[in-house]
């Protein structure tokens, strides 16, 4: 048995190693969220500063071994997996066709496994992007697109984060591709009012851009 002094002394170092984990824990996650926020930053440029043609496909894929080290760096934490996912998936919007199909593959398993960690993390993350893979890429027997599936993640990721600037453009995007002009007048306008986010106003200012442009397409079909 125990004598009161060494029972004080295992109940501090139960603490202490308690507080030395929660630091550790804190630690690997700012250090995360400054890798994320480096290929993220990255991802911004070359998405919205640079044209479109080789020269973009080749930093892109560079920047792509870059994000595919975060889950690697960060297993089990689905921040990681959902910007390795976001870059894979637009490296495969820029591949040839014979590589597109193999990337944007790899992309939904990595969303995939996401999605099943934490669907709700950076505003809806993982069921958003998975959603876009699955309305853009083709259908049976071409591709694993699938129509059904991306209404289920899109209406499952506006749910979720109703102020989210992407979840809503890419809901309305889809609605207008499947004719529903109306209902998609009605999420841009509403992704319009989401809050200006002041960390990313490359991303935010250009993301409105391109809802103010679809607005004005689907006001002239509905």
């Amino acid at each position: 048995m125990l004598n009161s002094k060494a029972k004080t002394i295992a109940a501090l170092g139960i603490l202490a190693c308690a507080v030395t984990l929660q630091t550790a824990k804190a630690d690997d996650t700012a250090a995360m969220n400054a890798d994320i926020a480096t290929v993220r930053g990255q991802w911004e440029k070359l998405k919205f500063t640079m044209p479109e043609g080789a020269k973009q496909t080749e930093l892109m894929d560079e920047l792509g071994s870059q994000a595919d080290e975060l889950p690697q760096k960060y297993p089990n934490h689905a921040e990681a997996l959902i910007w390795d996912g976001i870059i894979t998936s637009e490296r495969a919007s820029m591949a040839s066709a014979f590589s597109a199909l193999g990337l944007a593959k790899h992309a939904r398993g990595l969303l995939e496994k996401a999605y099943q960690l934490d669907p709700k993390t950076l505003d809806a993350g993982a069921p958003t992007s998975l959603a876009v893979l699955y309305y853009r890429v083709p259908g049976f027997p071409l591709g694993f697109g699938d129509k059904k599936k991306a209404r289920q993640l899109l209406e499952e990721a506006v749910h979720t984060a109703p102020n989210s600037l992407d979840a809503e453009y890419f809901y309305g995007d889809f609605l207008y591709e499947q004719g529903e002009y109306d209902h998609a007048q009605t999420v841009l306008e509403q992704a319009l009012k989401a809050p200006v986010d002041p960390q990313r106003p490359l991303w935010d200012h250009n993301r409105r851009l391109v809802i103010v442009q679809l607005l004005g397409k689907v006001k002239a079909k509905a």
